[in-house]
């Protein structure tokens, strides 16, 4: 008996002993997973926004001078390839991915639900309906046609005070222009281009599609192209085909400049970058980008040409 209560009395002396250092180990574990927990969660919520998941921005691009030079010996001193390095820094809230896309395959980018935009584009109300556009970013010498000296008769009939009638030329059907598949020209030579005769016009669609037009052109197999003057000049010179063997000739009714426009996928992404911009576009450094795009133009075209800008900017930046 006496070791009987002897065991009973160790007995109950041990078990409450063993069962609080249970109870406390159990809160102690408690109490250190609601502080790592809580330590976690500040960590996290003081992370530095660039250690955060950001959104990826895809900027399309094409080989198109005096905007974009992907290759030869001005590669990289284009306007835009000189915009986009500025645009990219006062963003720092997204990645950045610069993609070179031909124009089919850019326009058919932006009108998927992706997360893309294009920094030169050209407005028109057809696109504004699933673009989203910023305010005018550029300035550029509007298109017209070039031919070659040897093949100036065939414009001399459509020719009004020295430019050409472009609808005339259309409907008389007999020469055939070739464009860029997919490229705005302005909305007057948009609407012009939409109601020719489907065989008046010689599109094409590839990676290099002004080149191959020039070269088409110097072959024979076709007498106009539609484009801008400043990236004739350039494509040219690059197939070595002298500047005094073209003619250019602006459009009839067609205004003298025009603008240039940043546009995004019109989803809500899109539509906030556009937003933010806006807001670098009014700060960035116009004088800079108009000089470089005046750097492309004819010597006797620079000044007029800087001129109407600086003040098409000073209006923009005063509304």
């Amino acid at each position: 008996m006496a070791t009987t209560n002897s065991r009973s009395l160790d007995c109950a002396k041990t078990e409450p002993f063993e069962l609080k250092n249970r109870q406390t180990s159990a809160a102690n574990r408690a109490h250190h997973w609601w502080t790592w927990r809580l330590f976690g969660l500040l960590f996290l919520l003081g992370l530095p926004a660039w250690a955060q998941a950001k959104p990826t921005l895809i900027w399309l691009l094409r080989d198109m001078p005096p905007l974009t030079i992907f290759e030869g010996p001005k590669k990289g001193q284009g306007v835009i390839d000189h915009l986009m390095p500025m645009l990219i820094a006062g963003m720092p809230q997204y990645e950045h991915t610069l993609m070179r896309v031909n124009r089919a395959r850019g326009m058919q980018m932006l009108h998927e639900a992706s997360f893309t935009c294009d920094p030169s584009l050209i407005w028109s109300k057809e696109r504004a309906q699933w673009i989203a556009f910023s305010i005018p970013a550029f300035r550029a010498v509007s298109n017209g046609l070039v031919v070659r000296q040897k093949d100036r008769d065939v414009l001399a009939r459509f020719l009004v005070d020295g430019e050409v009638d472009l609808a005339a030329l259309l409907a008389d059907g007999k020469e055939k222009v070739g464009v860029v598949a997919e490229r705005s020209y302005g909305e007057l030579v948009d609407n012009l281009l939409r109601q020719a005769p489907k065989d008046a016009l010689t599109p094409h669609y590839g990676n290099d599609a002004l080149n191959s037009l020039l070269m088409m052109q110097r072959l024979g197999r076709l007498q106009v192209v539609l484009g801008y003057w400043p990236e004739i000049r350039y494509q040219a010179h690059l197939a070595k085909i002298a500047e005094d063997e073209l003619l250019f000739y602006p459009i009839r009714g067609n205004a003298k400049y025009l603008s240039g426009y940043i546009g995004c996928s019109d989803t809500p992404q899109g539509r906030q970058a556009i937003t933010e911009i806006n807001q670098q576009l009014r700060t960035l450094p116009h004088d800079q980008l108009n000089q470089r795009y005046a750097d492309w133009l004819d010597p006797d075209r620079r000044e007029g040409y800087l001129e109407q800008a600086r003040t098409f900017f000073e209006q923009q930046a005063a509304q």
